[in-house]
């Protein structure tokens, strides 16, 4: 019969670390008592009349218990613990980013990001493109303009991020863990430090994996201090995902620029000046271009030719095909522009045969200051808002289609007088489809923009225009990616 010792206990988890760490045959080895208890090799004595004969005391001394070293798993899961929660923390960082699609969005997005990545309370971002394109950006956190210029005013070779952005191109962050105790700091910068309240940095260059140098982020510190070396891989991981993300917002903010320029470019540079009557255009590109124009035109007589339209779709193609009719249409109405159907009758003959895949709406408006007299026809184009001291009211016009929709466009035209001192807005679709409202809702807010405009605004046409932009596309409102916003303001002394 196999004896156990019921005096021996062995402690669960001391055994199964022993196990985990010299095998299960060693475990029990070292755990087991060392020799038998006299009390166990001894015979039993039978019991007599329930008296149970002494049992003898043994006399061996067992051996203290052996003390198990820390098991090594404790060490890997805390360390495990800590990569899923920094893994966790920039998967969610990360996608905050990559939700931003402009720089307006992004730069403060990782600036702030990064601060909580290094546990500093401010920092600076300054974006310069080592390609010298544009755009140039310099963003503080918890720090005000005049403290941004207060930093700017340090010589830009002694400052970190200063080293980052004139230098070659680096990946490697710079770390001033106590800025106040280097006897080589510039005095400018102790200066500065000692008036701001920070006595240590940390620096990060935005360099994306092609080697393009965006820029650089720096963090500051109330006290001296410094990034783990956990915290300083982490954000590395995180400043390389955010320049690949800047890479992109930067070319696409590029060609947004270009297009705009070159929208620029197509629309009249100045207004004409004809007596009787005062101007104003206001125009607002897409994200991605479109085909909005707007033109007014000097004509024989003192007369006066204006136009909006747009040209179908969005792009630089939209760009191209708004250029070649609005040039069409300017030679129609010198021609005969005393009738606008016939110069848009003209102008549909024009983009069936340069654009035979392409719509377009327009309005064109024969004007003789002098009469205060307009003619005007529009193709699938919304009608004029005429705005006055005792009426504001759309003019009634018919209903038509756009060019290019049918085989032979044809539309009546509309004549009216508008009193002295009214001002009539012609306006392209992309006004309506911005308020993200329905057709008539659009309308609706377009009249009542027009009507708020206050009394002493409303004598003038730049006035007017910028009221009734800000009531109805707000600065916070994104822009549609539809196509451009155009506004054309007519006063009548």
């Amino acid at each position: 019969m196999l004896d156990i010792c019921l005096l021996v206990r062995v402690h669960v988890d001391a055994l199964i670390v022993a196990q985990n760490d010299r095998g299960v045959c060693d475990a029990i080895r070292r755990n087991s008592p060392v020799g038998k208890p006299e009390a166990m090799s001894a015979r039993h004595l039978p019991h007599m009349a329930e008296i149970h004969p002494p049992v003898p005391v043994s006399t061996h001394t067992p051996e203290p218990p052996i003390t198990v070293p820390p098991a090594p798993g404790a060490f890997l899961q805390d360390r495990l613990a800590r990569w899923v929660s920094d893994l966790t923390t920039l998967h969610e960082l990360t996608e905050r980013l990559a939700a931003t699609h402009t720089l307006d969005s992004a730069l403060p997005e990782l600036l702030s990001a990064g601060a909580a990545l290094v546990g500093a309370r401010r920092g600076m971002l300054l974006l310069e493109p080592r390609d010298g394109r544009g755009p140039h950006s310099t963003l503080g956190l918890g720090l005000s303009h005049a403290d941004l210029g207060a930093i700017e005013t340090v010589p830009r070779g002694s400052t970190p991020y200063g080293r980052l952005l004139d230098g070659p191109p680096a990946t490697d962050p710079v770390s001033s863990p106590d800025l106040l105790a280097d006897a080589e700091l510039d005095p400018r910068q102790r200066e500065v430090a000692s008036r701001l309240g920070y006595a240590a940095s940390f620096a990060l260059p935005l360099t994306s994996r092609a080697g393009a140098a965006l820029g650089a982020v720096v963090w500051l510190y109330d006290e001296p201090a410094e990034p783990l070396e956990r915290q300083q891989h982490v954000v590395g991981l995180y400043g390389r995902y955010a320049a690949e993300h800047l890479v992109r917002l930067l070319e696409l903010e590029r060609a947004r620029a270009d297009a705009a320029i070159v929208a620029e470019e197509l629309l009249p540079s100045r207004l004409p000046r004809i007596p009787g009557v005062r101007l104003a255009a206001r125009h607002r590109a897409g994200p991605d271009g479109g085909g909005d124009w707007y033109d007014a035109l000097a004509l024989p007589g003192g007369a006066l030719g204006l136009s909006v339209g747009s040209a179908g779709g969005r792009g630089p193609g939209a760009m191209a095909a708004m250029g070649r009719l609005r040039s069409g249409l300017r030679a129609y109405a010198v021609m005969e522009g005393e009738d606008p159907v016939a110069v848009l009758s003209d102008l549909e003959l024009l983009l069936r045969l340069t654009e035979p895949a392409r719509t377009a709406t327009a309005l064109f408006a024969y004007c003789e200051p002098a009469l205060r007299r307009i003619v005007l026809a529009g193709a699938g184009h919304a009608p004029p808002l005429v705005l006055g001291e005792r009426r504001t009211q759309f003019v009634d016009t018919t209903v038509s289609a756009p060019l290019g929709m049918l085989a032979c466009w044809e539309a009546p035209s509309v004549e009216f007088t508008p009193a002295s001192g009214e001002t009539v807005l012609l306006y392209t679709d992309g006004l309506l489809r911005r308020t993200g409202d329905s057709t008539d809702r659009a309308f609706a807010r377009l009249h009542a923009a027009a009507a708020g405009v206050p009394r002493a605004a409303r004598r003038d046409p730049d006035a007017v225009a910028d009221h009734v932009l800000r009531a109805l596309l707000p600065r916070s409102t994104p822009a549609d990616r539809t196509g451009d916003v155009t506004l054309l303001a007519v006063r009548f002394d």
